[in-house]
């Protein structure tokens, strides 16, 4: 089968294209023919180091979409040729969807509806997934008024819609240019604050009328966290699921004083019944069409470094998807 691997870690050079052995499914297992892959930032960082390699090869990225090609033992043999969509290809495991095929756990392969092209497909297992958890955990946000920041991002783009169809009241996102916020508030935010030019809390005090908001959705807990006093109201929750830097420092008096709370939390790492309320909230949603999917470029499977140094460089504003 045509793959992408790297046996080391380092730069875009690492990774090579070219021939390796096709999969078989084992017991419990699903053999999927990949028609897409999602670039997601963890696979760039991954590959630069972030996590030491386990492997002594890998093929990158988590995410995916194709066609069940054939199953192992236990796996009802109606599931060959249905459509699906993967979560954690390649978390903990040197096999990813960077490739024709791969072979993982059944449950990994959730099927795709049929108005669902394999190109948003490749963008649910991390950004859809992130998003809906960030919006679904402690409680969820009916009601709420929820701050997305990096609105425009694969992640904030499904956490503004997201936000919307559990019922939050008002939808607010930072954003860094007037592209950015044309993007989130055709997503569904109510407004948006531009954090380069803008003080984010004055702008979050204006729009909620003093009071804060109930929940931010946040990609840089490094950056927030400071902030996190003086935007969230009493009582409110940062669901944290990323950070530019190794540390995110509070003020202890106003936070406590405030009553306000992090929930940390990394998709790959949903325990069972939290994986399974977002992947049947995600399913229901897909079916009846009130999913709307950014995807930014489309390139082939033999140009994975090029899109890796793309994403990188933040040089799309939507998902980046290699056609396998």
């Amino acid at each position: 089968m045509k793959a992408v691997w790297y046996d080391r870690n380092g730069g875009s050079e690492v990774l090579t294209h070219g021939e390796l052995p096709t999969p078989s499914p084992g017991p419990g297992e699903v053999l999927v023919r990949l028609a897409t892959s999602g670039v997601n930032p963890s696979d760039w960082k991954t590959r630069r180091g972030s996590r030491p390699m386990a492997f002594p090869r890998v093929i990158p990225h988590s995410d995916g979409a194709g066609t069940i090609e054939a199953v192992g033992e236990g796996i009802d043999r109606a599931r060959i040729g249905q459509r699906v969509w993967i979560w954690n290809g390649q978390w903990k495991r040197p096999f990813g969807t960077a490739a024709e095929y791969i072979a993982l756990a059944a449950i990994q392969a959730v099927p795709l509806p049929d108005n669902t092209p394999f190109e948003a497909g490749a963008c649910l297992g991390i950004p859809a997934l992130t998003a809906l958890h960030g919006v679904l955990t402690d409680g969820g946000v009916t009601g709420q008024t929820v701050l997305v920041t990096g609105g425009a991002g694969s992640v904030g783009h499904y956490a503004i819609q997201f936000a919307r169809l559990l019922g939050a009241t008002r939808i607010l996102a930072t954003v860094s240019s007037e592209a950015k916020a044309a993007h989130a508030l055709a997503a569904g935010a109510d407004a948006t604050i531009d954090y380069k030019r803008e003080d984010v809390a004055e702008r979050v005090a204006a729009l909620t009328g003093g009071t804060g908001v109930d929940r931010v959705v946040d990609i840089d807990l490094s950056t927030t966290a400071p902030l996190l006093p003086a935007i969230l109201a009493p009582g409110g929750l940062c669901a944290a699921y990323g950070s530019n830097g190794p540390a995110a420092t509070m003020q202890f008096g106003p936070s406590i004083m405030r009553g306000i709370a992090v929930r940390w939390f990394i998709v790959y790492e949903l325990d069972a019944a939290q994986r399974a309320l977002a992947v049947g909230t995600l399913d229901a949603w897909l079916r009846a069409g009130l999913v709307k999917h950014a995807i930014a470029a489309r390139v082939p499977l033999a140009d994975c470094a090029a899109a890796h140094d793309a994403v990188e460089a933040g040089k799309y504003m939507g998902n980046l998807v290699l056609d396998c």
